[in-house]
């Protein structure tokens, strides 16, 4: 279904008030943008909603190298307005169709001394905005360098707001829960020792996304859309509330080199008088290119297995022995001596293909299945990997050729180690391996610093990276699942072939490090899955990590039902069954949910929310009359009550997997209840989550 309404008003505008001001209202008259430039000829802009002010006047423009500020001395030389109603359909989503309904400006400004031409862009929704620059191709700007971004978001107060370090080359931190006033990125990032790209750069300086609350209870994020050619925006708290972009430099200090035509990535404002109006969102999408791909049939969501979770609990090893001091060339891989734990052999990813095959799991992750691991970490070297030769026990040919047997997709894995011109150069190679042995998806990742050395995760040069392998995947029909990349923007629209990506603190984290907070999965909804969905990597049953290393105090932090419902509360069309098997064995009963629980949708329902605190979402599977809900709550044991009024008329059946009433994610995290409950629209559910708990519930017509 495709409706489409365009109206275009050309210079003169209902909405002209002068010159050199315009306003733009939102499509139901909640937000209301203006733009307009000073006395001097510098542009700003503000934002309120509902009659209140969210972004006072603040800065627009940007500074070129050897060229100077385009922030003054402009003059309106054209403007454009109008609206647009259209619907589009989704490839995968958490609902099968999106709208995009906006009002918009064009506003074209010249600058007098340089005679450059620079326009500013502006979509205004019923929840929020997003802007951009653009620059036309023009005899005075061909090829160019960004120095600086000035725009600035100027607050309303010392807003409380969930924000993670400014940092160029990681955003796997738990998040703080502060006043603006009370940032402080380098304490903040000095807790967190394991993170090992850990670059901080500056007291005052925040991530986008950044989620906030002011005193009167309104919800406020700041981030970008389309990120594309251009470095991650983060931003610095300055004085009297006013946040500035602050761009990821390269290595020579430069922010991004440009060629007109050419546009910035959008900055976006999302507003909500509930939180659960944030989730519901889809500026970000909406402001995302197309669908670029002619053919999308070979797109295939799905659940997956991996060898994956026994390296990080110290059962299994990526690398297949002990030895030092490796080069990739001239190693004789054979003459090694195994270490006995490799994870990655022929027999132990059979063993996974059956599991997978029995219980409905589409797919199997395998890492550490190619040579390099011995002596890669942390050690910044070019030649780590080549990615397409095998350890001495693991062969491809019999894997593959077993997997297809039982009908078990297989997910490569491509740790880059950082060196990405070598894994540029090695990609064909590798993509020719991966067509060869049948892998539809491969996941990657970027642990460690960058070479090129000196270029960062967030910066221009590597979000082409990151760009540039969506897109050769989408050429041989591969879909991505990328690790330690910049934070996405909503380019899963554009490139659906790009299922999920980490870039957040992850599961894995309990396994090895100080782990994450009980309310962490509450937050990340807000922030982080803005941009797109999530490898959380769910599912873990057990808890604590003395089951494996009777020494180890480590654990995740959530009770085994709260793994179950961030199926529900996490959206991604890749979700990981991320425990081992024998686990899976040990509680057949709660793993039944993550066979049933399904990753395409037809509709979402927000029930309740409140970052930090807890969170109940209610999903619709797709193409099936079946509902699935996820309640999760913070370190507090919390009820709630759940009407089920979305459901159709008639009676279904509630299979209900709650926390025991002794549960408690420290103390007694593995202890559960089943049960079933005969529900109808009129029903309201009554639910006690233990404290870092959760609830998960499968609702299904009754026969």
């Amino acid at each position: 279904m495709r409706s489409v309404f365009i109206l275009l008003c050309f210079f003169l505008l209902p909405l002209y008030l002068s010159a050199q001001s315009f306003e733009v209202h939102s499509p139901g008259n909640k937000i209301t943008m203006f733009i307009a430039l000073d006395e001097s000829g510098a542009p700003h802009y503000s934002v309120m909603q509902n009659g209140h002010t969210v972004v006072q006047k603040s800065d627009l423009g940007l500074t070129l190298k050897n060229i100077g500020s385009l922030a003054e001395n402009f003059i309106v030389q054209a403007h454009l307005h109008g609206e647009i109603d259209t619907t589009w359909n989704t490839v995968w989503g958490e609902t099968t169709t999106i709208r995009d309904h906006h009002s918009f400006l064009i506003l074209t400004l010249k600058q007098k001394q340089t005679d450059i031409i620079m326009q500013i862009e502006c979509r205004v929704f019923d929840d929020g905005v997003g802007f951009r620059y653009i620059f036309p191709w023009q005899e005075k700007l061909s090829n160019f360098i960004v120095e600086d971004e000035l725009t600035t978001f100027a607050l309303t107060g010392d807003h409380m707001a969930f924000w993670i370090p400014g940092d160029y080359d990681t955003n796997e931190y738990p998040y703080a829960h502060t006043r603006l006033s009370e940032v402080d990125a380098i304490t903040a990032s000095n807790k967190y020792p394991e993170i090992g790209t850990r670059a901080p750069f500056a007291k005052n300086a925040v991530q986008s996304p950044l989620l906030m609350k002011t005193d009167s209870g309104l919800y406020i994020s700041i981030f970008e859309a389309a990120l594309v050619h251009y470095p991650a925006m983060d931003l610095l708290i300055e004085p009297d509330h006013v946040l500035k972009a602050s761009l990821v430099p390269d290595a020579l200090g430069n922010k991004a080199y440009l060629t007109t035509y050419c546009s910035t990535p959008w900055r976006t404002i999302i507003v909500g008088e509930k939180a659960t109006d944030i989730l519901a969102s889809r500026i970000t999408l909406n402001l995302n290119e197309p669908n670029k791909l002619e053919n999308t049939d070979w797109i295939q969501p799905m659940k997956f297995m991996g060898i994956w979770w026994g390296m990080h609990v110290g059962t299994q090893t990526w690398n297949y022995s002990n030895a030092k001091n490796i080069d990739l060339a001239s190693t004789d891989w054979n003459a090694l001596t195994p270490n006995g734990k490799h994870g990655a052999t022929t027999e132990n990813a059979k063993a996974y293909i059956d599991f997978a095959a029995a219980n409905g799991i589409q797919g199997l992750l395998i890492e550490g299945w190619d040579v390099g691991w011995e002596d890669w970490f942390g050690k910044w070297k070019e030649n780590v990997f080549d990615f397409v030769t095998p350890y001495p026990d693991f062969d491809p040919d019999i894997v593959s050729a077993y997997a297809k047997q039982k009908g078990v997709q297989l997910i490569m894995h491509h740790e880059t180690s950082g060196s990405v011109t070598n894994y540029e150069r090695r990609l064909p190679a590798a993509v020719d391996f991966m067509v060869k042995y049948g892998y539809p998806s491969v996941k990657t990742g970027y642990v460690g610093f960058i070479i090129p050395r000196g270029e960062h995760h967030d910066g221009q040069w590597m979000v082409d990276h990151y760009v540039y392998v969506a897109d050769y995947l989408a050429k041989h029909r591969i879909t991505l699942d990328a690790h330690e990349p910049v934070r996405p923007t909503g380019l899963c629209r554009t490139y659906p072939n790009w299922l999920a990506c980490e870039a957040a603190r992850g599961n894995e984290f309990n396994a090895w490090s100080q782990g994450n907070p009980p309310e962490h999965e509450t937050i990340l909804p807000f922030t982080r899955l803005l941009g797109g969905p999530m490898d959380y990597t769910p599912g873990i049953f057990q808890i604590k990590v003395n089951y494996y290393d009777s020494s180890s105090t480590r654990q995740v932090h959530t009770t085994l039902v709260k793994q179950l419902a961030l199926y529900v509360t996490m959206y991604s069309p890749l979700q990981m069954a991320a425990d081992l098997p024998e686990n899976y064995m040990r509680f057949p009963d709660a793993f039944q949910f993550i066979k049933d629980v399904p990753v395409e949708w037809d509709t979402v329902k927000y029930i309740d929310a409140e970052p930090g605190d807890y969170l109940a979402i209610a999903r619709k599977e797709k193409d099936a009359p079946d509902w699935y809900i996820g309640c999760i709550t913070d370190e507090e044991a919390r009820d709630m009550d759940i009407s089920l009024d979305f459901l159709d008329n008639g009676k279904y059946i509630a299979t209900i997997y709650a926390d025991a009433k002794d549960a408690d994610w420290k103390e007694n995290p593995m202890q559960y209840e089943i049960t079933d409950q005969i529900v109808t629209n009129k029903t309201v559910l009554h639910i006690r989550m233990a404290p870092g708990g959760g609830c998960a519930i499968k609702i299904r017509p009754k026969k």
